[in-house]
């Protein structure tokens, strides 16, 4: 039985969180009596912004900020376990493939360490004094981690999907009241990460939402409220344009979720957006260029993947034309 596990994650934005819930919820649901603790490069997340999805992690704060980026780290690590009296985890996940990271977080005690780095080299586990390795399936994603630990620790690991109704009732209210009717399209427009190009043409996005709206439809716009310009200038451009988040006292993510669980569709970038929209399992077209699609999207059976790389075997997501969303959005 493990009591102790121990997740890794060396991403830093809100989807890289996000996309662990099915991974913390089919622990939760396969180990019951097991205390989770989540150890991030980052900010946690699970303590911040996502704290209204309800997904319980017990943090460890090692001190060392940027946790496994550094090679200063591989020498404290050791150090602070001893100070800090951390005991040997029964298991440690390691969410990334760094060699670096993997040797920093090696230096943690566990029985069992899961890892996909340099060819899942140092996935293996240490019982009574033996060392020994299980051949596991290429990493793909969050899914196939779920599958690889099922082989790995030779214990059913069942998927379990993030449900909406782990979030509040006052937030199902709030999106009820800010989306009283039905017919929404919702839309994901801005990229968080700002190093990629992975954004489409906003007079794309334009074009796009005045077809839904010749159909009878309304559209929905997930956008910060610090976006001003791009905001002035949607809703010249579509003057009916909702954006409800920016008409409540409780805009979080949880809300985002929420609000998308009341649309027909949603049409998004590779985003932040795009994984608390998947959680609500309504219908998606997500637009990919140089992000990798099979590792991001969400794995739902009514996600629609229009990727440039497949496309025009080009990694610029503006190859992508209406038309092409059309031809799906639509149908």
């Amino acid at each position: 039985m493990h009591k102790k596990i121990l997740i890794y994650n060396s991403g830093g934005g809100l989807g890289d969180a996000i996309q662990l819930f099915p991974l913390l919820t089919s622990l939760k649901k396969s180990f019951k009596d097991t205390k989770i603790f989540y150890l991030s490069a980052h900010k946690n997340h699970f303590e911040g912004r996502l704290k209204e999805y309800n997904v319980q992690v017990e943090n460890i704060n090692l001190g060392l900020k940027y946790f496994g980026f550094r090679w200063l780290h591989l020498l404290k690590v050791k150090k602070i376990i001893k100070e800090k009296k951390i005991h040997t985890f029964d298991l440690i996940i390691d969410l990334q493939s760094k060699l670096r990271n993997t040797l920093i977080l090696k230096q943690i005690p566990s029985r069992y360490f899961y890892s996909s780095t340099y060819n899942y080299f140092f996935c293996g586990c240490d019982v009574n004094g033996f060392h020994f390795k299980k051949i596991v399936k290429n990493n793909n994603g969050i899914h196939s981690i779920i599958s690889n630990l099922t082989f790995f620790l030779n214990n059913t690991l069942e998927t379990i999907e993030y449900s909406v109704e782990k979030i509040q009732k006052e937030y199902h209210d709030e999106a009820k009241r800010l989306l009283p009717k039905n017919n929404y399209i919702g839309f994901s427009v801005t990229q968080g990460n700002e190093y990629r190009k992975k954004s489409w043409s906003i007079n794309n996005f334009i074009l796009l939402a005045n077809k839904y709206i010749l159909n009878g439809k309304k559209v929905v716009f997930f956008i910060e409220k610090s976006e001003v310009d791009l905001i002035k200038y949607i809703k010249k451009e579509i003057p009916s344009s909702l954006f409800p988040e920016h008409n409540s006292d409780i805009a979080c993510p949880a809300l985002v979720t929420a609000l998308s669980a009341r649309l027909e569709k949603a049409i998004t970038i590779d985003n932040g957006i795009m994984h608390m929209i998947g959680l609500s399992n309504v219908p998606m077209i997500v637009l990919f260029g140089p992000t990798n699609a099979k590792k991001f999207a969400p794995k739902k059976s009514n996600v629609t993947i229009l990727d440039s790389k497949k496309m025009y075997a080009s990694t610029d997501i503006n190859k992508i034309t209406v038309e092409d969303v059309l031809k799906n959005s639509l149908a």
